[in-house]
């Protein structure tokens, strides 16, 4: 039996070592990754101040980010499909929740791609290097 762990081992280990990273890992440097698309929305100034998911709190005037999976620090480069405005923005939350979105982006975020008046977009998103 001690035989059979042995041999298993490195083979397990070889593969765990190979296998691609997960998405909350990030991407590799230099590399992105799509993150494919959706609808986004935005924070409104009621939340400026509130802690979010990493701790810190929501500055409407941070380029940042609220998305499900992605690591805390991670860059995501937000490409708003209607109008071809792209924002990168640091994730520091977790959502969004409602309404089947993609991701929420604080407000100068939201503004830089003009969907702070309509409220939501359909955007592509790339895991940037981080």
């Amino acid at each position: 039996m001690k035989r059979r762990f042995a041999i298993a081992a490195p083979l397990w280990l070889a593969l765990a070592v190979a296998a691609p990273p997960l998405l909350a890992s990030g991407a590799a440097s230099g590399e992105t990754r799509a993150l494919g698309s959706g609808i986004a929305s935005y924070y409104g100034a009621e939340f400026a101040g509130r802690r979010t998911a990493s701790g810190e709190p929501y500055r409407a005037g941070d380029f940042t980010a609220a998305h499900r999976t992605a690591r805390f620090g991670s860059h995501i480069r937000v490409r708003n499909l209607g109008n071809g405005r792209e924002v990168i923005v640091r994730v520091n939350d977790r959502g969004s929740w409602s309404g089947g979105r993609v991701i929420d982006l604080s407000y100068a975020a939201a503004k830089a791609i003009g969907l702070h008046k309509s409220g939501t977009a359909r955007v592509s998103l790339t895991l940037l290097d981080n």
